[in-house]
């Protein structure tokens, strides 16, 4: 028997019953097992696993069942529910629910009634196996963004959940921590036995640890399968952009076979076999370069939140050219969305100029008509109206104009739509259509990939380069190494307060180690140059291999 079981489930949001985000969808998960929940925004991922949890259940008409160890998962206890079956959702804050890191940990097991000496025990277990033992006495308001989800997971892990799911947990993670939390629910699986069901954009860190690839297209079940017959099986299909670097350089340079590589390491080996003796043509087509007059100028800018309190800028120096795409890398918390903010004036330096198209920031009235918009970390934070289409008609924009840019961004199926019932990645898309709406001359992006699927971020890479051809000037603050290798013209990397290098894509991929594509990682002993996946097949097929 199925330790969790989805029945022949439908469901539709009561905004739009005619059209079901869920169709008949029958899945089996078996104890122990590591399931990949894959497929594009807006296909019914987050939907799907929220129906695995009755409090997270959304409103709306359903049919079919979900059974927990055959029992109807509506009818379990609640206590039973939060015990057995942990949830991580996609913001870390939106789980957080104490003021310090102990009381976090000990605060569902006191829900439930644990016994005080058990409880304690459980604290400490998880306290030493998350190695979150030093910030232990921490406020949690003080934590990083990867901090904050490893806390999420260990309070869950307290609880001793059978199965435990997640809903894009590293969304908001740098690649490093990203990587990091998601060994770490590896671990789990392994070491524990915990059931993980995940729904991840970055496939390169779970597709290959999966038992099996869960596919939904449209709210269908597409695929269920190994991981390596997922791959083959989406290779003609336009979910094929989503699967990882290394599957899809196989298949991109006409690989056939069993012999698809999953991750870096075997793709290394694959491409290095297939590589002969002797000088391989390195040359690549030219990347696009923006030279011009600066668009924005940060010069030598200071900035703290309190009196007193460590600099959070620290002597920034900052370029960009006007009618460029300019990405900034960086750990969580290093600074990078207080850089956006100081840009925009909601945090005023106490040092240092904000300069764009060359006049101090404080000599304009009002940055954010027609001179400056910025999209937050946070696009929820952006919605206060019942529909979609009566938020972006907030802006005071013509209905062709809102029709237009909604088409743009891929949102006009959902301008009837409460914000509220979106995914991640619509809602992300939503969001962008309405800064777009403010038709800024410099566009400030604060994680703009978060939540969306790789077939969005094509067009959204367009969309860029579109709006940059047009004079417009994209300063983008991401985690997504890969989208910045493809689509930035200039990439720097944050550090200490600081912009520490700046440098075109391939330049700065090429050097790095972690901060780096896999396509990178995968080709730096045969193409040291190659940064995305596109740039191996190209040499691939120009050496002939």
């Amino acid at each position: 028997m199925a330790h969790l079981a989805i029945d022949h489930l439908s469901f539709a949001y009561a905004a739009s019953p005619a059209r079901p985000a869920l169709s008949d969808v029958s899945l089996d998960i078996r104890q122990g097992e590591y399931i990949a929940l894959c497929g594009q925004s807006g296909s019914g991922k987050t939907t799907l696993l929220r129906h695995l949890k009755t409090v997270l259940t959304p409103h709306g008409v359903r049919s079919g069942a979900v059974l927990l160890d055959g029992t109807p998962l509506d009818t379990v206890p609640l206590a039973r529910q939060s015990a057995a079956i942990g949830y991580v959702m996609q913001d870390p804050d939106a789980q957080i629910v104490t003021d310090k890191v102990w009381h976090e940990l000990a605060f569902g097991l006191e829900n439930l009634g644990c016994d005080q000496e058990i409880m304690r025990l459980r604290v400490a277990e998880m306290a030493h196996y998350f190695g979150i033992q030093t910030w232990f006495d921490r406020d949690v308001a003080t934590l990083s963004g990867g901090q904050k989800q490893l806390l999420n997971l260990a309070a869950i892990m307290a609880l001793q959940p059978q199965v435990l799911i997640l809903d894009e947990p590293t969304s908001q993670l740098d690649p490093i921590a990203a990587a990091d939390f998601l060994a770490t629910v590896r671990r789990l699986n392994q070491d524990l036995g915990t059931t993980i069901v995940i729904t991840e954009h970055r496939l390169e860190d779970i597709f290959h640890a999966a038992d099996r690839c869960v596919v939904l297209q449209e709210g269908r079940l597409l695929a269920d399968d190994a991981p390596r017959r997922v791959g083959a099986a989406l290779r003609h299909t336009e979910l094929f952009a989503a699967l990882p670097t290394p599957v899809r350089i196989f298949y991109g340079s006409g690989g056939s076979g069993d012999g698809c590589p999953l991750t870096v390491r075997e793709g290394r080996t694959w491409l290095t076999a297939k590589a002969p003796g002797g000088t391989l043509n390195q040359s690549l087509p030219p990347q696009p370069e923006v030279t011009g007059p600066a668009a924005l100028e940060l010069k030598n800018v200071w900035f703290r939140y309190q009196k007193g309190s460590p600099d959070v800028l620290r002597g920034v120096d900052f370029t960009v050219p006007k009618g460029s795409l300019h990405a900034v890398l960086g750990g969580n918390g290093t600074g990078k969305s207080t850089m956006l903010k100081a840009i925009c004036g909601i945090c005023r330096p106490y040092r240092g100029k904000v300069l764009l198209d060359g006049t101090d920031s404080k000599r304009h009235k009002d940055l954010f008509r027609g001179i400056l918009a910025m999209l937050p970390q946070d696009p929820a934070s952006l919605f206060a109206r019942p529909t979609v289409r009566q938020d972006l008609q907030e802006m005071r924009a013509e209905s062709a104009e809102v029709q237009r840019v909604a088409e743009l961004c891929r949102v006009s199926h959902l301008l009837e739509r409460h914000p509220s019932d979106l995914s991640g990645g619509e809602l992300q898309r939503s969001a962008l259509a309405k800064v777009l709406l403010c038709r800024p001359r410099l566009l400030l992006l604060d994680e703009p990939t978060k939540g969306l699927d790789s077939f969005f971020k094509e067009q959204l890479g367009q969309v860029l380069r579109q709006l940059c051809s047009q004079g417009i000037t994209v300063v983008m603050v991401s985690h997504d190494v890969e989208f910045c290798a493809r689509w930035a013209h200039a990439v720097s990397l944050f550090f200490n307060g600081q912009i520490l290098t700046t440098h075109p894509p391939r330049r700065f991929f090429a050097r790095n180690s972690f901060y780096t594509t896999a396509a990178n990682r995968m080709a730096r002993e045969v193409f040291p140059q190659a940064v995305t996946a596109e740039d191996v097949v190209y040499l691939m097929k120009e050496n002939g291999l």
